[in-house]
């Protein structure tokens, strides 16, 4: 049985596939013959763009705005046979006037790396905090203000006015007073001395000098031809007739070793303007240096003040002897008289300091005029006021006057 089925099934498979080929061959007398079939080759049609300049080059190379296909006899129609029609993509490549196309190139487009958008990360988080940050001190702000407004609401302050934070205000500089005669100087200084008390007329000179070059100090002394108008106490440092002398002459404190030990052990109070002292007692005096020497009294063998005639230093201090020394501005500052003297008075004695100050010039300063780079200026004040420049030319004048009467 198995065999038989076998046989069967081969048979059947045989007629199927012979039915199939007679259906598909060519050769069949019951079926058409298949013929195959060409077709041409479509042409890309033209685009809009081209059509649009292929016109515009058609009306351009036509003289005339007229359409020639109107006319048959125009010439034009020969000529431009193909102007009614568009021209296609392979015939605008053999015209000659055709518009050349420029390729339009593009950057390149590059993904961002990794590292680029961590750093773009990050600066984004770092805008976000600094805005967090700045909306936080804003609703800060807010909240003080509004707590203080409450405050003030509540018990019923007044609030207070906002003050502008204080600013930098240049100094103006005061313009610089003109040099005046010495004539008019001393009438100002005396116009302008409206004190209780009888004020000073002083005296202070600038000078160009350098006070830490010891060729170049400037001290001296001078008499007065009229005084100082005030009262001077003369202490002398002398024994035996020397002090005898000197308390003949006037002197109001005379004294010796006591004197020393009293000025030492007095704590610094001194009862005296002046100090004289004979030439030995001045290694006596060096128990007392500290305490003369800053207040100017110290007696000085090139000032006069130590001296074996006594009695004329003595009359000569009492008459108004003056010392005078740069300080360490390079500036002399020295009393002249009182503002109840005379005009003429006081110029006699500004002509006598003024020609002080001239012998007392240093050697070492390289200038050969008398003034020139040695006065820088003179300015004539009072105690208490202002003070006025004098010109050099004024004080040369008084000091040539003090010289004659000298002579």
């Amino acid at each position: 049985m198995a065999h038989l089925r076998l046989l069967r099934h081969h048979s059947l498979h045989c007629n199927y596939n012979l039915s199939l080929l007679r259906l598909i061959s060519p050769f069949s007398s019951s079926s058409a013959p298949i013929e195959p079939v060409g077709y041409p080759v479509k042409s890309k049609d033209p685009s809009e763009e081209e059509i649009t300049q292929n016109q515009e080059q058609t009306q351009e190379l036509s003289p005339s705005s007229s359409d020639p296909s109107a006319n048959p006899d125009d010439p034009r129609v020969q000529q431009w046979p193909e102007a009614s029609r568009t021209w296609t993509r392979e015939e605008a490549r053999f015209v000659k006037d055709t518009p050349v196309i420029t390729p339009v190139a593009y950057a390149a487009k590059v993904a961002p790396l990794p590292e680029d958008r961590k750093e773009e990360r990050e600066e984004a988080s770092e805008e976000r905090e600094r805005e967090e940050a700045q909306e936080q001190l804003k609703r800060e702000a807010r909240r003080i203000e509004y707590d203080v407004r409450a405050r003030r609401h509540i018990f019923g302050l007044q609030e207070e006015e906002k003050i502008p934070y204080p600013t930098l205000i240049r100094a103006e500089k005061k313009p610089q007073k003109v040099t005046i005669d010495l004539v008019e100087a001393i009438r100002l200084v005396k116009a302008n001395s409206k004190r209780n008390f009888i004020e000073t007329v002083e005296a202070h000179v600038n000078l160009g000098v350098d006070p830490k070059r010891g060729d170049q100090m400037v001290r001296g002394a001078l008499t007065l031809p009229h005084g100082t108008g005030k009262t001077v106490r003369v202490a002398v440092f002398a024994e035996d007739a020397a002090a005898e002398e000197a308390r003949a002459a006037g002197a109001d404190v005379v004294g010796g070793d006591e004197l020393i030990e009293e000025i030492r052990t007095g704590g610094g109070k001194l009862n005296f303007d002046k100090c004289i002292a004979t030439p030995m007692f001045m290694p006596r005096l060096s128990k007392v240096a500290r305490i003369l020497g800053p207040r100017g009294l110290m007696p000085n063998p090139k000032l006069g003040s130590v001296t074996s005639d006594v009695s004329n230093a003595v009359k000569a201090a009492k008459s108004g002897r003056i010392d005078f020394k740069i300080d360490k501005t390079a500036i002399v500052h020295v009393g002249l008289g009182k503002v109840n003297f005379s005009a003429e008075v006081l110029r006699e004695n500004i002509g006598a300091f003024v020609n002080a100050l001239l012998v007392a010039k240093p050697a070492g300063l390289k200038k050969t005029s008398k003034y020139a780079g040695y006065v820088k200026n003179f300015t004539l004040s009072s105690t208490m006021g202002p003070g006025f420049p004098v010109t050099i030319q004024s004080l040369n004048a008084a000091a040539d006057h003090y010289k004659l009467q000298v002579k």
